[in-house]
């Protein structure tokens, strides 16, 4: 989400105070959000073109393929579309662009598995990874799972709206490694909240408590909150989340505030 907050704020700097805005410019502005980029076209769409003098743009799409806005992660697809954008025109005309109105958008997203599990290898992924289910777990327990490491994480995805996740831990100084499985099904509770439907945890191949997976399930679900993000100014909704045998298909609505 942090990614898609800083994205959004750059798409106002698209709007120059000379009035000015040509595909291409703006092409490469948001290029320059990613790391890498196999294909990706932007279109600014604006009639009349005066009213981008006063800080107005009718319209800004985005749509994209193979995008890295990191290093081994990659968006199999990526495609923005925005509503009407209102600037402050003073600021606008002192070349300090800024929001009038809420910055709003549609966002749709394609994650295939492929390159879902190479991101699942980064350091980077793999610390938020194992942040994240350590503090879906009740205190006793995350205080035991801190002493853990999470190697070789992997995910599949299956029929029905569910998926696996397969890794193994490794205690500090010990060289014996411990397999945990995750399967389950996923939904979303009023487009805000993910929701493990029906999980199924083993550790080495014994069935894990029902009160952990509870606690688990609870804990990814109050992580996931979108609500949480409020406070820096995105209000976000999931529209559609679908699951195939090889990606994910994920569409939401997304609101950037006016700074205060």
């Amino acid at each position: 989400m942090e990614f898609l907050t800083i994205f959004l704020s750059s798409l106002i700097t698209l709007i120059s105070p000379a009035g000015v805005v040509v595909d291409r410019v703006a092409q490469t502005t948001v290029r320059k959000q990613f790391e890498s980029v196999e294909q990706l076209e932007v279109r600014v769409d604006n009639a009349p073109s005066y009213q981008l003098v006063q800080g107005k743009v009718d319209r800004i799409r985005v749509a994209g393929r193979g995008l890295f806005p990191a290093q081994d992660i990659r968006l199999e697809a990526f495609e923005l579309e925005t509503d009407p954008i209102q600037l402050d025109a003073a600021r606008l005309r002192r070349g300090q662009p800024r929001l009038e109105k809420p910055l709003r958008a549609g966002v749709r997203l394609v994650l295939k598995q492929e390159d879902m599990n190479r991101a699942l290898r980064s350091p980077i992924v793999l610390d938020q990874l194992k942040a994240l289910g350590v503090n879906t777990l009740g205190q006793q327990t995350r205080q035991r799972a801190q002493r853990y490491t999470l190697l070789n994480p992997r995910i599949e995805f299956l029929a029905n709206q569910r998926l696996r996740l397969q890794a193994e831990l490794q205690e500090a100084a010990d060289p014996d490694t411990l397999t945990i499985v995750v399967e389950s099904g996923i939904a979303i509770i009023a487009g805000r909240q993910l929701q493990l439907l029906s999980p199924v945890v083993t550790l080495d191949d014994e069935a894990v408590p029902e009160s952990i997976i509870r606690s688990i399930a609870k804990g990814l679900s109050d992580q996931s909150d979108l609500r949480q993000f409020k406070k820096t100014g995105l209000t976000a909704r999931i529209l559609q989340l679908n699951l195939t045998e090889n990606q994910i298909n994920l569409a939401a609505f997304v609101q950037v505030a006016p700074d205060k």
